[in-house]
């Protein structure tokens, strides 16, 4: 597991409008797509120097797949991070449902059951 990994994706996908676009209609497609051009550059910009140890494991790739916020941040995924991508994500479409907020609203009920207790680490 690297939550590094998973930190870069939830950091590049929330700041590039059409990687995100994709991230709500096209989950798995686009965690393929950043995985093979993305997740292994070092650096955000750069295209020829990378890496090829990092990848993710079966539980991360299903969680981003699934948009499942609660398991990620469970695995230690940073809450800010996993935050601002969802909100990005659903935020206007729960707006029209159900009025201001209620994605946040969702989002911290799921994550109620965390209340008094230690955040998991987001340590590297």
């Amino acid at each position: 597991m690297s939550v590094y990994y998973v930190n870069k994706f939830l950091f590049q996908v929330d700041g590039n409008p059409e990687l995100l676009a994709q991230y709500k209609s096209e989950p798995e497609a686009l965690v393929d797509r950043w995985e093979a051009e993305y997740g292994r550059r070092l650096g955000t910009n750069n295209s020829i120097e990378t890496t090829s140890w990092l990848e993710f494991t079966d539980q991360e790739r299903r969680a981003l797949i699934e948009h499942d916020y609660v398991t990620l941040f469970e695995i230690g995924a940073h809450f800010f991070l996993c935050l601002t991508i969802f909100i990005a994500i659903y935020d206007e479409d729960y707006l029209k449902n159900s009025g201001p907020l209620s994605f946040q609203r969702e989002y911290a009920t799921k994550l109620s059951h965390w209340l008094g207790k230690d955040y998991p680490t987001v340590a590297l």
